[in-house]
């Protein structure tokens, strides 16, 4: 079953999300970022060109030719993914299709708006019996 991390109190999360995947690409973690949102997406993917000081974060956008061989896709749907590690979620909502992945991770914001929408897809997850974990923001993963 999927395993569900939430990961709160981040200041930004756009620049959350950056250091996390910056992180997990160094561990040779496989993630598609879902992000439906065009705008959220361009941001991410400029973000993550420069995010770290001594290059960028390896990522793709999903309808790339090279997203088969990419170990962080940026998509704006969750169908046919070419791996099932990890889905990070940059929706409001619940991603379509979570349940094919091995684990879900919600990074949520200290703002008011976030943390009630994250407390949502909390709720949701629990009460379909998903394993849950919650912790505070960092960049371990």
């Amino acid at each position: 079953m999927t395993q569900i991390t939430f990961l709160h109190g981040a200041r930004d999360r756009l620049q959350a999300v950056a250091a996390w995947l910056a992180l997990a690409s160094s561990k040779s973690r496989k993630i598609l970022v879902y992000v439906p949102d065009r705008e959220t997406s361009d941001k991410l993917d400029r973000l993550l060109w420069v995010h770290q000081a001594s290059g960028f974060t390896p990522h793709c956008l999903g309808n790339d030719p090279l997203a088969a061989q990419t170990p962080i896709i940026l998509a704006s749907d969750t169908d046919n993914p070419p791996h099932d590690e990890f889905l990070l979620n940059l929706s409001d909502s619940i991603p379509p299709g979570f349940s094919r992945f091995q684990q879900v991770v919600e990074i949520v914001c200290i703002a008011d708006e976030s943390k009630q929408l994250g407390r949502e897809r909390y709720r949701y997850y629990r009460e379909r019996g998903y394993p849950l974990e919650a912790r505070e923001f960092s960049e371990d993963i």
